[in-house]
């Protein structure tokens, strides 16, 4: 999401951080969007001063000031957790964070020092069933009070965006008209997906959406949708039980729909 005006999803990422300085949250596992490795190999974010990478059409002073709190402890642990799962697992000590990373965390923290945070990479060859397992290799950090986080996009397809109203009057959240039939069905696509199906059957779910008539209008690139099928795995397993519920959403660029969602409950 840009960081223009506020929004819903805004407010709910707030309440998310509040919620987890509020139980003990001892660190954050993240996959954005946009960083994807060659051949089979994952990365891990190692670099203990990243900086945050351009962000167009959004003024410096909107997220550059914003500290970032790099985990390089719980950075170790993961690698030692997807080497020990038999991942080809590498420390990446000058990744720099881009925008749906360092996003994600200044909406959930504020006004306050952020919760430690790694990242990881994506795989670019985009195998669905290699990111649930990636996500399943992480489950049992969910039990060492770390929130595991996918940050992508629901419909995420640039090429099929309205333009016009950000570069004229800098608001990617106009919609002068309603989405497109294709963005509207695959996002109702998602909400049943997830809403629907818990355990094992919520990573089949969302491993299938790849094949959706419209997977392909709506994500023009596969890199938007890698980390629902990473956290998918992370709340996937037999025991998982859900409850997976929609907390808020909003449409810019006519048709890139950001959608947030909570698998499974805090307790």
């Amino acid at each position: 999401m840009m960081l223009g005006e506020e929004s819903e999803p805004a407010r709910i990422w707030e309440e998310v951080g509040n919620e987890a300085l509020r139980r003990g949250i001892k660190r954050i596992v993240m996959m954005g969007a946009h960083w994807e490795t060659t051949g089979d190999a994952i990365e891990v974010s190692m670099n203990q001063n990243p900086q945050k990478l351009p962000m167009g059409g959004v003024r410096d002073d909107r997220y550059i000031p914003y500290k970032l709190a790099p985990d390089l402890e719980g950075g170790q642990k993961v690698l030692d957790m997807l080497c020990g799962a038999g991942f080809d697992a590498r420390a990446a000590p000058t990744f720099d964070w881009i925008h749906d990373t360092f996003l994600v965390i200044i909406r959930m923290f504020p006004r306050c020092v952020p919760i430690p945070t790694t990242l990881v990479s994506m795989n670019g060859r985009y195998d669905p069933h290699f990111h649930v397992k990636l996500g399943a290799a992480l489950r049992p950090l969910r039990y060492e009070n770390t929130l595991i986080i996918g940050s992508g996009g629901s419909v995420h397809n640039l090429y099929r965006n309205h333009w016009e109203h950000m570069f004229r009057f800098n608001d990617n959240f106009a919609q002068p008209v309603p989405p497109d039939p294709w963005a509207l069905q695959f996002r109702q696509a998602v909400e049943d997906s997830i809403t629907c199906n818990t355990g094992p059957a919520l990573r089949r779910a969302l491993s299938r959406l790849m094949k959706h008539p419209r997977y392909r209008d709506a994500h023009g690139t596969d890199d938007h949708w890698m980390a629902s099928l990473f956290v998918a795995g992370a709340a996937g397993g037999v025991d998982d039980t859900g409850p997976n519920t929609m907390m808020g959403e909003c449409w810019e660029l006519v048709n890139m729909c950001n959608t947030q969602c909570q698998l499974g409950s805090w307790d």
